[in-house]
């Protein structure tokens, strides 16, 4: 069986084919899926190239999906044939956040899913959206539960609504489709003007370059009328969080779910005191969360942008595409 693997310390040369021996039938509440895709993420890229210590010739890729070929005793929420995508947290069940780690993680703590096959316990899966091919559906587990659980779960999004979204990969367009499926107003940044023409055709109402416009909270502010938006959904961390308190309103929520400018920095503690915002930190969510957003994209026919998808074997290129930080959307792996 292939499976492809990281050897310690890591780095994108360090990703080798490895042949592993089929995991064989599934036991009592396990289940046998035959994996057919993936996608990747920021945390995956971390893996991949060390910056988050995994152990040597860890398999690689928190979200997978594909094909139930057998069900273990006891289980009778799947059957074979049933499309089924893995769940980030497959320990965390419902209810509060209960992990503060990546220790039970995919692709990180314990073997991932870029491989052929896995025999887990049935809780490690959630049902796929209907009609979702196997790439289609991995891009719901990491950045799309993120998006969900920033916006609804834990924001409480209504119609009408505003939100700023920063970047446009993968969980700030789930949370563009989310926000837009909920009738709430969008303004979104990048530094391509081009990717926010995509942004706007997608229905973002407001778009702006922060290369172009470094101070972009004011402008973010002046867009909703001078009261600033009711959300933010935070992926750039203490690179951008002030200018996400310059933009928020005050009394709204601000979900720090990205480090992508570092994992340390200044707040601005005065500004964000007088805004009585909620900052909220969260990673994914729960599988029951992951229940309730496979429900609402059925109910709506609502589908993830895939911007690239790339063959198992190039994985390691999939990474380095994703370095590039030019895609938009998801970076899909499929086999």
């Amino acid at each position: 069986m292939k499976a492809m693997v990281v050897r310690a310390p890591g780095g994108l040369e360090r990703i080798e084919r490895e042949d592993r021996p089929d995991p064989g039938q599934p036991g009592r509440g396990a289940i046998r899926v035959a994996l057919h895709g993936g996608s990747i993420n920021y945390h995956d890229l971390s893996v991949a190239k060390g910056l988050m210590k995994a152990d040597d010739r860890r398999v690689l890729l928190a979200d997978g999906a594909g094909l139930v070929e057998a069900v273990g005793e006891g289980v009778t929420e799947f059957r074979t044939g049933d499309m089924v995508v893995s769940c980030f947290f497959p320990d965390w069940q419902a209810g509060p956040a209960r992990v503060g780690d990546f220790a039970r993680t995919p692709g990180d703590g314990i073997d991932g899913f870029a491989q052929e096959t896995v025999v887990l316990p049935a809780t490690a899966f959630t049902h796929a959206p209907r009609g979702y091919d196997a790439v289609e559906a991995a891009a719901i587990t990491t950045a799309g539960l993120t998006a969900w659980r920033a916006l609804v779960s834990d924001g409480a999004l209504k119609a009408g609504d505003t939100v700023l979204l920063l970047g446009t990969g993968g969980v700030s367009i789930w949370a563009l489709q989310i926000a837009r499926l909920f009738g709430a107003r969008v303004a979104i940044t990048s530094s391509s003007d081009a990717k926010l023409e995509r942004a706007k055709a997608m229905g973002a109402e407001f778009t702006l370059n922060y290369k172009a416009e470094p101070e972009w909270g004011r402008r973010i502010r002046d867009w909703t009328g001078g009261a600033g938006v009711d959300h933010v959904v935070e992926v750039g961390g203490p690179g951008t969080l002030a200018q996400s308190i310059e933009a928020v309103r005050i009394g709204g929520h601000i979900s720090l779910i990205g480090v992508l400018t570092g994992f340390s920095g200044e707040i601005p503690t005065g500004a964000f005191m007088t805004k009585q915002a909620r900052l909220q930190g969260l990673i994914v969510g729960s599988r029951q969360q992951q229940q309730d957003f496979v429900r609402a994209l059925e109910a709506n026919d609502v589908r993830p942008v895939i911007d690239r998808r790339f063959a198992l074997d190039d994985l390691a290129d999939a990474f380095r595409y994703e370095e590039g930080a030019g895609h938009f959307g998801k970076i899909g792996v499929e086999w």
